[in-house]
């Protein structure tokens, strides 16, 4: 099927565990909400064979949140299905600043989907997640006070 980015903004309180289940419910509402195919999030994961080969291409392919900002590496397999932090200094070189802004996000989320070379899209904000089945997130802020979370990842291969 081939490697899918995917990025999302959501609601964020300061629990980052919390706020990726909310966002995990809601994604996985809007894909497999009429329940023919998967009734909830855990038989959705529970298909392992086609967790596996295929995923979701999504946030729904990330099964656990780590504390730790350092890159994934494909060999710890235990790095696999992971989102994590991005690292302030990676964030400071993008943003420009510790706190960034859900605009800011937005508008280095439009130039990384927009990005048409290569070298383009390993510069920018999305090119941070070089490993597939990972992610990462930003802590973004509104009038100086952490309010959401900028989400960014890929899956497939």
């Amino acid at each position: 099927m081939g490697a899918s980015g995917w990025d999302y903004i959501t609601k964020y309180d300061g629990d980052v565990e919390e706020a990726w289940g909310t966002l995990q419910t809601k994604v996985f509402q809007e894909q497999y909400g009429s329940g023919t195919r998967y009734p909830s999030l855990k038989d959705l994961h529970a298909d392992q064979e086609f967790m596996g080969t295929e995923g979701t291409h999504t946030i729904l392919d990330i099964d656990r949140v780590v504390a730790t900002d350092d890159p994934p590496t494909p060999d710890d397999g235990a790095d696999y299905g992971t989102l994590r932090p991005l690292a302030l200094s990676r964030v400071a070189h993008h943003f420009g600043t510790d706190r960034p802004t859900v605009e800011q996000y937005e508008e280095l989320a439009a130039a990384a989907n927009g990005a048409t070379s290569d070298e383009e899209h390993r510069q920018s904000l999305f090119g941070e997640c070089q490993m597939r089945w990972t992610g990462y997130y930003v802590v973004l802020y509104s009038d100086g006070r952490p309010t959401h979370l900028g989400i960014f990842g890929f899956s497939g291969d």
